[in-house]
């Protein structure tokens, strides 16, 4: 059974539709790379993954249960890392625990989880800087941390790492690729970045301009593959054609 599994899914307004049959599930443990144009409803996709919107039509199943809204063990993450700058970093990790979705816990079960999260990220030295004192990267892993302190079976992230410079990039990619094996999460990534996906997936989706899922790969060359380039080139190519010719039927019809 799929940790995740999104049937048929399909999001429309007024005079305009998002998402189109959307067919799409994760595995514990796999990390998935969805690719795509802007405005193919990526972002989207994840909110719905995440119980915040509701499809219009189709369904999401989580553990082979009807997601009916928010979920304690599945955790989203954004490019920006929505950092509350009065809260030192430990108290921004621990933020949410309380909240009435989250499980009981008592204050020291959740100085625990705040504490194995820190060390997780390798923030643990940090845990009283405030948020001003965070590099890009520091703020990033704290929202990341944030994430692991629900414990979340399901880590959604959309774009965590866009504006960040290549080499706090790279560390960050590392950074995550550590953290889907330790845990064992189910994880989508939504990126603008095919080298990115490359590196870090299992499975690559590639949503067209019109909202619906046309392609996805595999992703077996083994790590590390940031020297592998060329035996990930032809793949790197194919993903290219498919997005571009995408790209150039959504102009069609348009």
């Amino acid at each position: 059974m799929s940790l995740v599994d999104a049937r048929g899914v399909s999001l429309s307004y007024p005079g305009r539709t998002v998402l189109r049959g959307v067919d799409f599930s994760v595995q514990p443990g796999e990390l998935v790379s969805v690719l795509g144009p802007s405005g193919s409803g990526k972002s989207t996709l994840l909110r719905i993954l995440a119980g915040l919107l509701k499809p219009t039509s189709g369904h999401i199943l989580v553990d082979g249960a009807p997601l009916e809204g928010p979920r304690p063990d599945v955790a989203l993450a954004f490019q920006d890392p929505c950092l509350l700058p009065w809260l030192s970093v430990e108290r921004n990790v621990g933020f949410g625990l309380g909240f009435s979705r989250q499980p009981s816990l008592t204050r020291a079960e959740r100085r625990e989880r705040v504490t194995a999260a820190l060390h997780e990220v390798g923030l643990a030295h940090a845990r009283a800087y405030m948020p001003r004192q965070l590099s890009g990267g520091m703020a990033q892993r704290t929202a990341l941390a944030r994430c692991l302190t629900r414990q979340p079976r399901t880590l959604l992230l959309d774009e965590p790492f866009g504006a960040l410079d290549e080499v706090t990039r790279t560390d960050m990619q590392r950074l995550l690729l550590k953290v889907v094996q330790d845990t064992h999460a189910g994880t989508v990534l939504v990126t603008h970045d095919i080298d990115e996906a490359l590196l870090v997936s299992d499975r690559i989706v590639l949503l067209g301009a019109q909202g619906s899922l046309i392609a996805q790969w595999h992703v077996t060359v083994p790590a590390p593959r940031a020297a592998q380039v060329q035996a990930l080139g032809a793949l790197r190519i194919e993903i290219l054609q498919a997005l571009q010719d995408s790209m150039a039927r959504s102009r069609t019809a348009a």
